[in-house]
């Protein structure tokens, strides 16, 4: 077992956190496979969307990797793109799924996604259970899909549901507050403000695809973090940022995984502290990885032939070492 006060040992191509996390996502070279999009209904109305990519010649032992984005991602981020194929050349089913109004699923629901929308991704994965019911599941988050997936993690562990197999989760921000504090600090200010456009860009074809929803009043020169004060969580029902940071951080949840799970962080990482679980008592099959560095979901190795894509490699691994195992 890993101590998880240990380091991986990983050669990056770079140390800049920032240029570390730019190369590693925007050099998309990635081939997605082909999938057929796939719909899920959820209990308010809203659709989500997932594409579905099935390998000839693929049965239910085999194994489905389903795999969540990031904060303004979509079945289309390129980490994603690139798991999905590799999973699909592996002969598994891969499945990217969509979060509320992202992707396929734009203009398909009217209530929004959020760091803590477990309960989303938990509707997605009971649907692909009833569809393939003998297939063993591996959940792949990434960022705030990181959150989410821990998030689920433990909650189906509290209600001794095995729908899961096993989990990984890439740079998650398991204290929400802390990370939006950091996200807030001016040397970040670039991620603040790229999120925040996107976001922005995100909730406005919201309203006007939807025209009787109340007026946002946002301005198009808001913070991530006034929007998570007086969007987010009076939309989904918190009662300011502060209750919804507590409420939806994954961090609590950790204790209660009941399945074999890998946690990766970068110690660099600018708005992640890779620091937060150091002091849990985590089960045994729970494990936390750290480099020192990898930005924010980065992870580019120096071999570039080899460990170019060290992230990817290392994740294909543990998802082949949960399904051995299982």
């Amino acid at each position: 077992m890993l101590d998880m006060k240990k380091k991986i040992n990983f050669r990056p191509l770079i140390k800049n956190p920032y240029m570390h996390t730019f190369l590693a996502n925007y050099l998309d070279f990635a081939t997605e496979p082909p999938s057929k999009t796939h719909f899920v209904k959820l209990p308010d109305g809203d659709v989500l969307s997932l594409e579905v990519s099935t390998p000839k010649g693929w049965t239910e032992d085999k194994g489905i990797v389903a795999m969540i984005h990031g904060l303004c991602g979509s079945s289309k981020s390129p980490y994603i793109k690139r798991l999905s194929k590799r999973v699909y050349d592996s002969g598994r089913q891969a499945i990217r799924i969509n979060m509320r109004g992202c992707g396929i699923g734009k203009g398909l629901a009217r209530h929004v996604y959020h760091s803590g929308c477990s309960g989303d991704i938990e509707k997605a994965l009971d649907d692909i259970k009833r569809h393939f019911p003998s297939a063993p599941i591996v959940l792949v988050g990434y960022s705030l899909g990181a959150n989410v997936t821990v998030k689920l993690s433990g909650e189906l562990g509290r209600k001794n549901s095995f729908l899961l197999s096993g989990a990984v989760a890439v740079s998650p921000p398991v204290n929400l507050l802390n990370s939006a504090r950091l996200l807030a600090l001016p040397k970040n200010s670039r991620f603040g403000e790229y999120f925040a456009k996107l976001m922005y860009s995100y909730i406005d074809e919201m309203h006007k695809t939807f025209p009787d929803l109340p007026p946002h009043n946002l301005s198009p020169r808001v913070s991530v973090n006034d929007i998570d004060e007086f969007y987010i969580a009076r939309r989904v029902n918190f009662s300011n940022a502060i209750d919804y940071y507590k409420q939806c951080s994954s961090k609590p949840f950790v204790k209660d995984i009941k399945i074999p799970t890998n946690i990766l962080f970068a110690v660099d990482d600018p708005i992640v502290d890779a620091h937060e679980l150091d002091e849990i008592d985590l089960p045994d099959h729970v494990k936390v990885h750290k480099t020192d560095h990898g930005g924010h979901i980065g992870f580019v190795g120096m071999n570039v032939l080899r460990e170019f894509r060290w992230m990817d490699n290392l994740v294909e691994e543990w998802i082949e070492n949960i399904f051995q195992n299982t």
